[in-house]
């Protein structure tokens, strides 16, 4: 852990990733072992793409691919020199798609409750909206809590 820089008046709810309830979870049938972080690695709190016949996962969208939520599962490695801290499942590690469930998920333009999550198809972040643009995939996730730009919400299915 690297040295304070800040202090919050309040503390935050959570961090991207996280789950936010105790309600019950569902992942993504795959086997154990069977998802595995894909050649670029895979960013906890963001959606990625399962393609379950070679079963690597990606933020891109595959055709044919299951889509799923990376939770923060300590899996991540701090790979770059001098950081203190990293979000990223490196390639090959092991990987755990939630279709279900409630967690925190960060929202760079906000988002209020009751809007559509929508996944970036390039790169999994995330969108809240009242329907599907264009570039984007609904992930059948809701909006349960308002969030500022730049901040989490919690989600759910």
């Amino acid at each position: 852990m690297g040295f304070q820089k800040t202090m919050n008046r309040d503390l935050p709810i959570g961090v991207a990733g996280d789950f936010a309830s105790t309600n019950p979870y569902h992942t993504v049938l795959a086997g154990k072992g069977a998802l595995k972080a894909g050649e670029e690695g895979v960013y906890m709190g963001r959606f990625a793409w399962a393609d379950l016949e070679t079963g690597l996962v990606g933020h891109a969208k595959v055709e044919g691919g299951v889509l799923g939520f990376v939770r923060r599962d300590q899996t991540a490695l701090i790979t770059d020199h001098l950081a203190e801290a990293s979000m990223l499942i490196p390639q090959g590690f092991a990987i755990t798609l939630y279709d279900g469930g409630d967690f925190l998920a960060e929202f760079k333009e906000g988002a209020k409750v009751g809007q559509k999550v929508l996944a970036s198809d390039t790169d999994g972040t995330l969108k809240a909206a009242a329907a599907v643009e264009a570039g984007f995939s609904d992930t059948g996730f809701v909006v349960a809590s308002k969030a500022e730009a730049g901040t989490v919400a919690k989600i759910t299915k």
